[in-house]
């Protein structure tokens, strides 16, 4: 696989959800796209039980599928304190978790997934997904992946360029903010600078981008009772949720 980066449509006021995938993909199509079938993807976390009673921050379990690996489970432990131990497994990790309710619940409230049409562009793989998160709708993220290159630094311009063709809106020119340049600790104890936008892509980097949209959707939720901040007057921008639709308004989007 090539380069991917995630990133979330805002949906102007008044429009649905249903109204703009729809615009988009015609978009795709007029431009000489193919479309490919569908895509899922999915997270559920579990919580460990029972929560630490110290003060101290609990452990969880994130569990994602992706469609593009239907073979495989990855998961990523979080132990509360920032750090992540990633893990990619067979389909099996599935039933392990089930097996392990007296260590670990499941917050099905909180399950979410993103899911909708798949297109190929040229040497692109772009998708359209419809966010929910307990049949309710929460947002558009759109995925694309550029197979003919493995290292963000040496193409995001052109992802760039592509993503701005066909949503219609201005994308930033920094790197988007999983491939920041981040502070790692070396073998040594020391601190270093460590430019993410440098690595070798991997598998794992699309979920790890996943769980990070993912979170900042339940973070919303929470924050603001399941309502989204609608797009400002003038026009909507990469990076920020549009408004809320109600489930209602996603009837024929169909499911894979």
């Amino acid at each position: 696989m090539g380069v991917t980066v995630l990133q979330p449509y805002p949906l102007p006021e008044g429009k649905s959800g249903a109204h703009i995938i729809d615009q988009l993909g015609k978009r795709l199509l007029a431009l000489g796209a193919t479309h490919s079938g569908q895509f899922l993807v999915d997270c559920e976390t579990f919580i460990s039980t029972p929560q630490p009673h110290n003060g101290a921050p609990g452990r969880a379990v994130h569990v994602l599928h992706n469609s593009e690996y239907p073979a495989s489970t990855f998961s990523i432990i979080d132990n509360g304190t920032g750090k992540q131990v990633s893990l990619v497994a067979d389909n099996i990790f599935d039933l392990l978790m089930l097996k392990m309710t007296n260590t670990f619940t499941s917050k099905k409230q909180t399950k979410i997934e993103s899911r909708g049409a798949r297109f190929e562009y040229g040497d692109f793989v772009i998708k359209l997904g419809s966010v929910t998160m307990m049949e309710h709708f929460k947002g558009i993220l759109i995925e694309i992946e550029y197979k003919s290159c493995v290292i963000l630094a040496y193409c995001w311009e052109m992802i760039r360029e592509v993503l701005q063709g066909f949503l219609g809106i201005g994308v930033a020119k920094e790197f988007p903010s999983y491939f920041a340049t981040q502070t790692i600790m070396t073998a040594m104890g020391q601190q270093q600078l460590h430019a993410k936008h440098n690595d070798i892509y991997e598998p794992m980097d699309t979920v790890k981008q996943y769980l990070e949209q993912f979170t900042n959707y339940r973070k919303h939720v929470a924050l603001h009772g399941g309502m989204v901040s609608g797009g400002g007057q003038g026009g909507p921008t990469v990076g920020q949720p549009g408004v809320h639709i109600p489930p209602s308004s996603m009837v024929g989007m169909g499911r894979p």
